[in-house]
């Protein structure tokens, strides 16, 4: 998963990745992927023929839709959350409502939609295909993921929350991750 934002925090000052020994003031709390995975089966001559991609939209081969949204873990012990901002499927006619409300201050009416997880999300086990629901914020929010898996790691880590070690622990695999 690709870095996307740092947010600073008080509870340390800096932290140093075992890894690289790149020093970051805060900890980063805010971890995304760009596409979602199914994205990568198309070969790399072919995807301005096959892809359609806008910030937060993505269509395959016009028959697999696929749309961004927010997963938040809570830090129970901490003034802040951990983020994954990636991908769901969306059903076409789903779709077509998203693309409908998409400007609408009423965006946030509409939905929830139901999807499966469309990336693997370091350090929990096979997050491809977990059931979940995508629930509209207002314009220029990114909508919320809500993980319905039952007994799925993630799912429990969002309801329940995790602690600041726990967090340290996922931000320092995800950087020793982007530094390979």
């Amino acid at each position: 998963m690709k870095l996307f934002k740092k947010i600073k925090k008080n509870k340390e000052s800096t932290l140093k990745c075992d890894s690289c020994e790149s020093e970051y003031n805060g900890i980063p709390l805010c971890f995304g992927s760009d596409f979602p995975d199914y994205y990568y089966s198309v070969p790399p001559n072919e995807i301005d023929e096959r892809v359609e991609l806008e910030k937060s939209l993505c269509v395959v081969d016009k028959t697999h839709f696929f749309h961004r949204g927010r997963v938040t873990i809570p830090i129970l012990d901490f003034d802040s959350d951990l983020y994954f901002d990636i991908w769901t499927s969306i059903s076409p006619e789903n779709f077509e409502i998203r693309m409908d409300c998409w400007d609408s201050e009423n965006r946030k009416d509409f939905g929830p939609y139901f999807g499966w997880i469309q990336n693997q999300i370091p350090t929990y086990e096979n997050t491809i295909n977990i059931k979940s629901i995508v629930i509209e914020q207002d314009p220029g929010i990114i909508p919320e993921i809500e993980i319905t898996e039952e007994n799925h790691q993630l799912a429990i880590d969002q309801k329940n929350g995790i602690t600041y070690q726990r967090a340290k622990e996922i931000v320092e695999f995800i950087l020793k991750l982007n530094n390979k």
